[in-house]
């Protein structure tokens, strides 16, 4: 099992930009699928994006086209989600997860995760 910490979550304004940054243990994730997912207070947990191992391919929600950008650097063992003009309904706890290829988006689908970090958009 891989672990994954995710970093960079926090306080923004309304309109504001923010990025997060995903650090795998180990290289194994090289070859995985990562993902950003999303889990708000009496909601489900929600695919945010995804991208294949080495970058080249790129999946977001329809939420957030346009405004979040994922990417990764296998040589830090690490990906990204820079996320701009965000607003409140963006408030949720970010999470980092990973599988094997190909890039699915339920949740179940992946098999470790990070153990979140809060961003909070206020108006």
């Amino acid at each position: 099992q891989v672990q994954v910490v995710e970093s960079g979550g926090g306080l923004v304004q309304a309109g504001g930009s923010l990025g997060l940054s995903c650090t795998a243990s180990d290289s194994t994730t090289v070859s995985f699928v990562m993902a950003w997912f999303r889990h708000a207070p009496g909601k489900d947990r929600e695919f945010v994006a995804a991208t294949s191992w080495n970058g080249g391919s790129t999946y977001y929600a329809d939420s957030v086209k346009g405004r979040f950008t994922i990417s990764r650097v296998n040589s830090k063992n690490t990906v990204y989600l820079r996320m701009n003009s965000l607003t409140p309904e963006y408030t949720s706890v970010y999470y980092c997860a990973a599988k094997l290829t190909p890039v699915r988006t339920p949740a179940s689908d992946y098999h470790d995760w990070g153990q979140g970090t809060q961003i909070t958009v206020s108006a």
